[in-house]
């Protein structure tokens, strides 16, 4: 497989100081898979020093990158050749064309086989709409970037993904005033469509068990307790269930979430952004993922922010980037060995989403028959 391709995020933020941490827990008995960061090998330098931390810097191009890593951290630069001068925890727009530049090299390495997937690191939103960046967010542009110009993009889905907990909202960052209005049939059917796909091809589960929850209180109480569950996604689940899809719903969102209730689904579809993620974000804080379904390409994140606060104190834990470069490696040997792309010699471990996580109540560790 060829390494993953780590963004560089907004070089004032955390993202680089991450991907030093990650590269100094490389080994050991769990060891990372290969990695390179795109970005500006002299600005990583520094930076190292800065947080007096004993990274070997090589400058390379992706397929050296590989060779290179167990000995250093393998930066492959900026096509243009920028140069980065950020100062940890200032934002600076001034590095905006480093940030959207390290995106769209990591993808174009992506598309043409010289990477196996994308990992990237937080970026500030605000920062780069001062410089005229037209999409609303990280997601919409990588969705963007996975087609040639002109063609209409793939609907990207957000997934956050734990050994314990999956969880995709349906609708994002949005107000709650507005979700009733946006959650229609359609967004329910198209994002549990795509989420059983993504489940099929790059998490290896031939049947993915999905659940919906409910937006209102006790899932609406046949319409008592508003009228949004009982008409719009109650039908929802049943043309999805018609299509052959296993989902389960609008169950309260109250139950859903304890520890015998996720041990009947793989993946909980939530209508608003904080009914999904609260519960992931209170079980598997440190080590969540942020998993874009619905790209030609695998694509994790950590599942936090810049952290402007603590950018360059050395403070910053690697967990959730850690865990993002396992699981984009992970997908990426899935897809290959469906897709046939596993070059001679290599052999796919397939990979269960459970991870470990018990499926059946009262087990201490997932059902070997559970595992393809």
């Amino acid at each position: 497989m060829p390494p993953l391709a780590l963004t560089l995020g907004d070089p004032a933020g955390i993202g680089p100081e991450l991907a030093l941490s990650a590269w100094l827990g490389r080994g050991g008995a769990a060891p990372l898979p290969p990695f390179f960061l795109v970005g500006d090998p002299a600005f990583i330098e520094r930076l190292a020093n800065h947080l007096n931390r004993p990274v070997p810097v090589a400058e390379v191009d992706p397929e050296t990158a590989a060779e290179v890593f167990p000995r250093a951290l393998p930066v492959v630069p900026l096509p243009s050749g920028a140069r980065v001068s950020a100062v940890p925890g200032v934002p600076d727009p001034v590095n905006a064309g480093a940030t959207i530049e390290s995106i769209t090299a990591a993808v174009g390495f992506v598309r043409a086989g010289r990477a196996s997937a994308v990992v990237t690191n937080p970026i500030a939103k605000f920062v780069l709409t001062r410089t005229g960046f037209a999409y609303p967010g990280h997601t919409e542009f990588l969705a963007a970037l996975s087609v040639p110009a002109g063609r209409t993009p793939p609907r990207p889905v957000m997934m956050i993904w734990s050994a314990e907990l999956s969880v995709v909202p349906v609708t994002i960052h949005v107000p709650l005033r507005d979700v009733p209005g946006l959650l229609t049939q359609e967004l329910v059917e198209e994002t549990a469509a795509i989420v059983a796909r993504d489940l099929r091809d790059r998490f290896g589960l031939p049947e993915p068990r999905l659940v919906l929850a409910g937006l209102n209180p006790h899932a609406g109480e046949a319409g008592t307790i508003g009228h949004e569950d009982r008409d719009v996604l109650a039908p929802a689940v049943a043309r999805l269930r018609a299509q052959g899809i296993d989902i389960r719903g609008p169950l309260p969102a109250d139950t859903l979430f304890h520890a015998r209730a996720r041990e009947s689904y793989d993946v909980a579809l939530a209508p608003t952004h904080d009914q999904a993620l609260i519960p992931i974000k209170t079980i598997a804080f440190d080590d969540g993922v942020n998993v874009t379904l619905g790209l030609p390409f695998v694509r994790t994140s950590p599942d936090h922010g810049t952290a402007f606060d603590i950018a360059g104190k050395g403070v910053a834990r690697p967990d959730s980037l850690i865990a993002a470069l396992r699981l984009a490696d992970r997908l990426a040997a899935t897809e290959a060995g469906r897709t046939g792309a596993v070059p001679d010699g290599c052999e796919v471990i397939p990979f269960s989403i459970y991870a470990g996580r018990p499926r059946s109540a009262g087990a201490r560790h997932f059902d070997p028959e559970d595992e393809l």
